[in-house]
């Protein structure tokens, strides 16, 4: 019993120890916290600790107009955009001269711009208010910038309007109310027209007179006499359902996008008096291995560019000598430079070549290239060029005033209710 005193004793006392040298270190570890947290706080333990919540809020407005800002200037070539259309635009069209620009609206209302400067803040426009439940899917001007033909859907079929000016008295006022010149109903049966192309016919024995062409969803296409509206002639593709179609600038010659791969061509063919005697099917452009989406004719109206779904542009030779079943010769083949995330190749959906015939405006969905027309060097893309997918887009026929110099401007309209004006990429890109 002497011996395990002791040994308990000793046991008790160094217990004790143990339990302070513990409390000891958790005490100073404590303490340490509590004065790093006290120099972590403010200096200034008065300030008001809403201010920085107050600050905050003061400077969002500001950085959200800057975010604005920026993307309202997120291209360089972006000039300017024409606003005030209720709904979305689905088509427009340059004049001759390029000093007007004609827009089709969902709204059912028809607008004239007047470009006196494409980089002015506000332009002056004529209002063409359609009749009630008239839906415009199409317009293009016929033989100056007074006379305009639109293309209107209803319930009961699609029907064309030819506006021209009236002639008013002195005293009434200055600018020229729009008139009704002639009208066609049910042209295409209960069917859309997609597109309507003009042109002014100067090939061979023509008269000058502006040939318009009016394209169903269908499959069927008639020509049209832009001043008196009579019928020249009626196409049919036979391919399911037209894409589009477009007249040739000089009015020779007729070609349609439609659901298969091959394009088919037809000669405007005139008589000695300048009238249309026929209209007959001479080519086919036979290469792509789906269905072509768009087309536009060269200036000089010898070549064709056609945009496929199989993922490539094709320039067309179609100067040749048909008559003597001489065909046309495809002269170069590009890979469209537009792929989807996962790295399958895209199509175009609308094509413009400017006047010059160096520069392919393209579009697939709200994306807007420029592409070299020799090359099929990408110039310069736009992402995003309107809130949604671009409807129509048109070069100017020539250079027209940017500020103190001129410039070849193109037009798009989108669903996003705006047409927007771009400047050509500078000539040294090419």
């Amino acid at each position: 019993m002497d011996s395990v005193l002791p040994v308990a004793i000793a046991s008790i006392i160094l217990g004790a120890v143990i339990a302070v040298l513990f409390f000891q270190t958790y005490f100073r570890k404590r303490t340490s916290e509590v004065q790093s947290m006290a120099k972590a706080e403010p200096q200034n333990p008065t300030r008001n600790p809403k201010s920085n919540q107050t600050f905050a809020k003061k400077n969002h407005p500001k950085s959200h107009a800057a975010d604005k800002n920026q993307i309202k200037r997120h291209h360089p070539l972006d000039l300017n955009t024409l606003k005030g259309h209720g709904d979305s635009v689905t088509s427009l069209c340059f004049s001759s001269d390029g000093k007007s620009l004609v827009t089709a609206c969902s709204d059912g209302v028809i607008r004239v711009f007047k470009l006196d400067d494409a980089s002015s803040k506000s332009f002056k426009f004529l209002r063409i208010n359609l009749s009630a439940g008239g839906h415009p899917t199409a317009v293009a001007f016929a033989d100056d910038a007074s006379s305009i033909v639109v293309a209107c859907s209803t319930m009961t079929g699609s029907s064309l309007y030819m506006y021209g000016e009236e002639k008013q008295k002195e005293q009434q006022a200055k600018l020229p109310l729009p008139a009704i010149k002639w009208e066609r109903h049910n042209i295409h049966d209960k069917k859309a027209v997609l597109t309507i192309s003009g042109a002014t016919a100067t090939y061979g024995t023509a008269d000058g007179s502006a040939v318009i062409a009016s394209c169903s969803e269908g499959t069927d296409i008639i020509l049209w006499h832009g001043k008196t509206g009579r019928n020249l002639g009626h196409v049919d593709t036979n391919q399911l359902k037209n894409h589009m179609a477009a007249v040739s600038p000089n009015g020779r010659f007729l070609a349609a996008a439609a659901f298969t791969a091959d394009v088919k061509v037809w000669e405007i063919v005139y008589q000695k008096d300048g009238s249309v005697k026929e209209v007959s099917r001479v080519m086919q452009l036979k290469g792509h291995k789906s269905a072509v989406t768009w087309l536009c004719f060269s200036p000089n109206s010898d070549k064709i560019i056609t945009a496929s779904k199989d993922g490539s542009l094709r320039l067309w030779n179609i100067n040749v000598r048909y008559h003597m079943d001489e065909d046309p010769k495809t002269l170069k083949v590009f890979p469209i430079p537009l792929c989807d995330p996962a790295g399958n190749p895209l199509h175009y959906d609308r094509l413009s070549l400017c006047p010059e015939g160096k520069i392919l405006a393209t579009s697939h969905g709200s994306t807007l290239q420029w592409l070299c027309a020799e090359t099929g060097k990408v110039l310069d893309t736009a992402e995003k060029a309107h809130e949604g997918d671009i409807t129509c887009i048109s070069w100017a026929p020539k250079a027209i005033a940017v500020g103190e110099s001129k410039a070849m401007v193109l037009a798009t309209s989108g669903v996003d209710k705006k047409v927007k004006l771009w400047e050509a990429p500078k000539s040294q890109s090419l």
